[in-house]
């Protein structure tokens, strides 16, 4: 039955598979309600802090491709002299469909969604579903091309052979020769990676708002590791410039070294710009000191003030408004190190953040359930702020639904953290749910308690995953946090042989895996805990209700992590996206004790299907024993800094056999398209910040970015001339 039907769904996954389809589902993200209840104040504050944002969201398309920040300035062109409606107009008399037009706005809608040409869920890139020749002919048909003929022209040639090719080595994220990548120059490989992280713990200095740029070739090599910033030399800038006594000429392991600084100056100017009229609205003393601290964070290059700040923002209890900004997460570094830019602001929703306050309240009892020694849990559990969200902007290359920050390990394992959920995100991503691969009975169970599962899930997995957890440490005189001769390793009974010496953090030691392996931590804190009835109580579930919840709360993980097979590509042997890896990881860890079981069926279509099955009367015995022993491995691994042993067991069950890449081919084939959200768009008239709302729709998602930026922003042409020739020769 597997291989009946199989070449008609692998025809159709091939031609469709990097077009964005047309019934991808779009939501607004609302939160007009929350942002009523703001005062002047505080609305003028969540405005400069969302155009703060924003403006910073055009690094990220310098981040993901050499094609992107050229695509992007091409739409801002067309749309200069045309409306929507008047391109429309000209389309249509060019030859072109409605639903061939239709498929351009779903296009540039996925763009703007993903801030470039790569999913920021996935990694993937996605085509324009028109035909280059019919997209140019349209271009050259516009208003705009008529005004200003030799600059779109050259947007154009720069970026079009690139927006259409899916090739090997250019349909996904990574490093040269497996993929695309632009926090590295298209010379530089995984070894100058290696060698430039050495060369920056010598130094101290942390890598999240770096990129490397290699020059010369093999026989004279020499490289230039480039600081974000405003200031683009070495001279002090201002006052407390931390980053100014590194930047210039090093030699390290006899390779020549230059550290420079200035990338991506032009847009963290105005970043900066709208931090300080922020600051001038802050609520509070905490908030202007983490504002004053990412502002020379930005102006310098110093990621040391960025961490500073961070210190201000966990001491920031409760604010009305939330915010997080910088060079944060660092999943789509292929060395995964480097930051890719974003910021988020939002509301509180009051009623959903008490129950999370609960948890919050309650978790030393509940880290007390998880399965290792107490000497591998942090000695004094730091409560942090634990807040449900109505976001307002959240600019990057997605959006979650739950942040667990900041990633210093210094400040996380020390001072504390935040965890955030996303609320109206939460309750958007289950909105016109189509879910295949389940019986039809644990479907309808799925669609009633999947958003009461994962707002369990998301709790659990922010605050006792990322929040839980010990790292054994040296410092820098060489004292251990631990008594190296009374903690035992609680795997091999043996004494503790690893630990993490002065200047290494985390992301360091375990690079591109550190991501997906701390997902996958997290994620099995979650399964874990939430078959506590306590921990059920809190959210408002008990008896059957509660056990349905814990029920469908691990089905939806085993289920996510065979749909993660999407990510997975054959050719590179590389997952594209850190959370499906980790959740395919736990299908096969339940898999290996016999409580999963895939079936090959026919579909309702009359083409191959499978059907997923959990074993539910196994989940309190087999499968809490087989989730607790792995558990417990990922968390002793990562306390140790062992990352042999860790990247050991990870890849063992990260391994796609060929049974399931013959049944990647059917989840490719039925896959569902990942939603999009439009957000909200703020406007100061006078001194009223008014909220703009746009249509749920692929074309209101294309203007309200466009509403963002009104003007051609040269700013970034400058910065896409100035890095070009690092990706084109």
């Amino acid at each position: 039955m597997l291989r009946e039907g199989l070449e008609f769904v692998v025809k159709m996954a091939a031609t469709n598979d990097f077009i964005v389809p047309l019934d991808t589902p779009i939501h607004l993200l609302e939160c007009k309600e929350a942002f009523d209840t703001l005062s002047n104040q505080e609305r003028t504050y969540a405005h400069y802090l969302s155009r703060a944002a924003w403006e910073g969201s055009l690094i990220v398309l310098l981040q993901t491709s050499p094609e992107s920040a050229p695509f992007c300035l091409l739409i801002q062109q067309l749309f200069q002299h045309d409306s929507m409606d008047q391109l429309k107009e000209i389309a249509l008399k060019q030859g072109l469909t409605e639903e061939q037009w239709q498929a351009l706005v779903m296009y540039m809608a996925a763009f703007f969604s993903n801030m470039g040409n790569f999913k920021g869920f996935g990694d993937v890139k996605f085509v324009p579903g028109i035909s280059k020749e019919q997209f140019w002919c349209l271009v050259k048909s516009s208003s705009s091309y008529m005004n200003n003929q030799s600059l779109i022209a050259e947007l154009w040639d720069t970026c079009s052979n690139a927006l259409y090719r899916v090739d090997e080595g250019f349909k996904h994220l990574g490093f040269p020769q497996e993929g695309i990548t632009t926090y590295y120059s298209a010379n530089c490989n995984r070894e100058d990676a290696e060698l430039i992280q050495r060369f920056m713990t010598s130094l101290d200095l942390m890598p999240y708002n770096t990129r490397l740029f290699k020059h010369g070739t093999s026989g004279s090599v020499s490289y230039e590791l480039r600081l974000a910033s405003v200031a683009r030399n070495g001279e002090p800038y201002g006052d407390n410039d931390e980053a100014a006594p590194v930047i210039g000429e090093h030699v390290f392991e006899g390779v020549a070294i230059k550290i420079t600084r200035g990338d991506y100056s032009s847009i963290l100017a105005r970043v900066v710009e709208n931090l300080r009229k922020a600051k001038d609205c802050a609520t509070n003393e905490n908030e202007a000191a983490m504002l004053m601290h990412y502002i020379r964070s930005f102006e310098t290059g110093s990621a040391g003030a960025h961490k500073e700040g961070s210190r201000f923002w966990i001491k920031n209890k409760g604010p009305i408004i939330e915010t997080y900004i910088g060079f944060i997460e660092t999943y789509r570094d292929p060395y995964g190190v480097r930051g890719e830019f974003e910021g988020f602001v939002a509301m509180v929703n009051k009623h959903m953040s008490a129950k999370f306050s609960d948890l919050v309240k309650k978790a030393e009892s509940f880290l007390q359930l998880l399965p290792w020694p107490k000497s591998f849990e942090k000695d004094t559990f730091l409560r942090p702020d634990f807040t449900s969200l109505d976001v307002l902007s959240f600019a990057g290359s997605g959006i979650p639904a739950g942040i667990n920050i900041p990633n210093y390990d210094e400040v996380r394992q020390n001072e504390g953290f935040k965890n955030v959920s996303l609320g109206n995100v939460l309750s958007a991503s289950f909105q016109d749910q189509n879910i295949p691969f389940l019986t039809a009975e644990d479907a309808e169970m799925y669609k009633k308690l999947k958003g009461p599962s994962f707002e369990v899930q998301v709790g659990l997995h922010e605050l006792l995953g990322h929040g839980s957890g010990k790292h054994m440490q040296q410092d820098k005189n060489g004292l251990l946090n631990f008594d190296i001769e009374k903690v035992l390793n609680p795997i091999t009974g043996e004494k503790i042989s690893s630990w993490y010496k002065d200047g290494e953090s985390y992301d360091c030691v375990f690079k591109s895996m550190g991501s997906s392996y701390e997902e996958c931590r997290a994620e099995c804190v979650g399964l874990y805990l939430c078959l506590s009835g306590d921990v059920l109580n809190i959210f408002g579930y008990d008896g059957t209700e509660g056990s349905d919840v814990a029920y469908i709360n691990w089905l939806s993980m085993v289920r996510a992590g065979f749909l993660g097979l999407e990510f997975y590509n054959p050719v590179t042997k590389n997952w594209g996206q850190a959370h499906m890896r980790a959740r395919y990881v736990i299908m096969q860890v339940l898999r290996e004790v016999g409580m999963v079981t895939i079936s090959n069926v026919e579909g309702t279509d009359g083409q191959s299907d499978l059907v997923i099955k959990l074993d539910r009367s196994k989940i309190e015995t087999e499968g809490k024993s087989a989730i607790g022993n792995f558990l417990c491995k990922l968390n002793v691994y990562k306390a140790l800094a062992d990352y042999p042993s860790a990247s050991k067991l990870y890849n063992h069950y990260s391994t796609v056999s060929e049974e399931f890449l013959e049944m990647r081919k059917i989840v490719k084939a039925r896959k569902q398209p990942r939603r999009m959200f439009v957000q909200y768009h703020t406007e100061l008239k006078g001194d009223k910040v008014e909220l703009v709302s746009f249509d749920s729709s692929a074309s209101g998602l294309v203007q309200s970015n466009l509403a963002r930026f009104p003007h051609y922003c040269q700013h970034l042409e400058q910065l896409w001339r100035e890095n070009q020739s690092f990706w084109h020769s």
